[in-house]
């Protein structure tokens, strides 16, 4: 290969939103006729109401918490709600503005760009792909292969249906297909030996008998995700093709990666523009097996949740640097960890060669860090652990420009917002309770 590997993330990164999405939190006391009031104060501003939901406070008191989602004609009108809802309720949060005709964060107080609250909202994802999936560039190699094109279009319509909750739909694939996976499958795993790090290694023999990967078979979405479930907890789901780098970074917030299930063409086995089932089997798939990385990922996730546009581009720099092109140091040897890197066999070998630059992992250099897309990297950073390299990205996250923490709910598969003193101290006993269950478990040990 003469180009980069492929990666998810291009350097595109402005936020492709649901136009004119806006998501209001407020809370109101248990009294009657409480949410009544907030409703008519939205319908008399004429505006149609796309959702509601109702839970109980995360407060100490016997509030109810509230999100209303509307399709917001212009910043002034979101305004307007707000200030009205505040005059009857309580903690009052704007949560996007996107695709609103001229809305910016400063427009409209306390609001941040909108993002996904539940699991169920990655479906809003499904067909705001960047670019390829069944549209093909130019100059791919399948562009002017009609059969190729109509079995991409086939799969990617997987995709574009499918739900939250669902299994993942079977592909079947053709002869020409797996022997494609095969040249690839048989090349690469003659060189993880020698320079994938050993987390990767240590997955892929149970990959190989818990999920069918072999030369002759490709595993299915579905087999791979529920053994990644078991493993630590992130799922995979079915993406069209490349998705914004705001888009793809949320959804690792909830442990969820989106990975494509068509495979490169027949005519160039060792090459393809883009990622593939090939890049997200044999590269991504073995690290998210392991937890420290699994950790490490999702923490990319949480903090890109509201972030602004200028730091989405740099947590998508950081994220390029590490899960896609990432290096780190095992003992007195460096071992490849990255996607792009683990399923390039000749990127994979320049990585760890004399030719490239190697720099220490330190994330606020990381994110200013410019980089081509069609060539190898020159430039590539050594983590020295993946629990180090999440502290240091919780570190780099707590200097972003986000108004409120947020955290994974993994029992209700949500993100909670910590934006008020009752919410963290109701956080803060959980993990109290934890520490008293650490404390109890130590002893026994003992």
């Amino acid at each position: 290969m003469s180009a980069s590997a492929p990666a998810h993330l291009h350097k595109c990164t402005d936020a492709t939103v649901v136009p004119g999405k806006t998501t209001i939190h407020f809370t109101i006391t248990d009294k009657v006729g409480a949410l009544d009031e907030c409703l008519a104060v939205i319908k008399s501003m004429n505006i149609s109401l796309t959702r509601i939901e109702s839970r109980p406070s995360k407060t100490s008191e016997f509030d109810y918490e509230f999100f209303v989602d509307f399709e917001a004609a212009n910043p002034d009108q979101v305004v307007q709600v707000s200030k009205s809802l505040e005059a009857i309720s309580k903690q009052v949060h704007v949560v996007g503005t996107g695709g609103v005709a001229g809305a910016n964060a400063s427009d409209i107080p306390d609001s941040t760009p909108w993002f996904p609250r539940k699991m169920v909202d990655l479906d809003t994802f499904a067909d705001k792909v960047l670019e390829m999936g069944e549209e093909l560039s130019a100059d791919h190699p399948g562009a002017k292969d009609a059969v190729y094109r109509a079995r991409r279009s086939e799969i990617t319509n997987i995709a574009k249906t499918y739900k939250t909750g669902q299994p993942i739909p079977h592909v079947e694939y053709t002869a020409v297909e797996k022997e494609t996976w095969s040249t690839v499958f048989n090349k690469l795993i003659t060189m993880f030996p020698s320079y994938a790090c050993r987390e990767h290694q240590y997955v892929f023999p149970l990959l190989i008998q818990n999920c069918g990967y072999g030369p002759d078979h490709i595993p299915q979405l579905d087999g791979v995700s529920k053994f990644l479930k078991d493993c630590t907890g992130f799922t995979l789901r079915p993406v069209m093709g490349l998705l914004t780098s705001r888009d793809f970074l949320n959804g690792l917030a909830f442990r969820v990666f989106h990975s494509t299930q068509y495979i490169r063409h027949h005519s160039r086995p060792l090459y393809t523009p883009e990622p593939d089932v090939c890049h997200e089997l044999l590269g991504h798939v073995p690290l998210f097996a392991n937890p420290d990385f699994a950790d490490f990922s999702q923490e990319i996730g949480l903090a890109s949740l509201g972030a602004s546009d200028d730091d989405i581009e740099r947590l998508a720099t950081i994220y390029w640097f590490t899960v896609e092109f990432g290096i780190c140091r095992q003992g007195d040897q460096l071992r490849a960890y990255g996607a792009g890197l683990l399923s390039s066999f000749g990127e994979l070998e320049y990585c760890l060669s004399d030719k490239p630059e190697v720099r220490p992992f330190e994330p606020s250099k990381v994110a200013q860090q410019k980089y081509p897309i069609t060539e190898y990297q020159p430039v590539y950073f050594v983590a020295e652990s993946f629990k180090d390299a999440q502290m240091r990205v919780r570190e780099f996250a707590n200097s972003l420009s986000r108004p409120f923490s947020v955290r994974y709910n993994a029992y209700t598969e949500s993100i909670e917002i910590l934006d008020s003193k009752e919410k963290v101290l109701r956080y803060a006993q959980s993990i109290k309770t934890d520490m008293l269950t650490l404390v109890d478990a130590l002893g026994k040990l003992a």
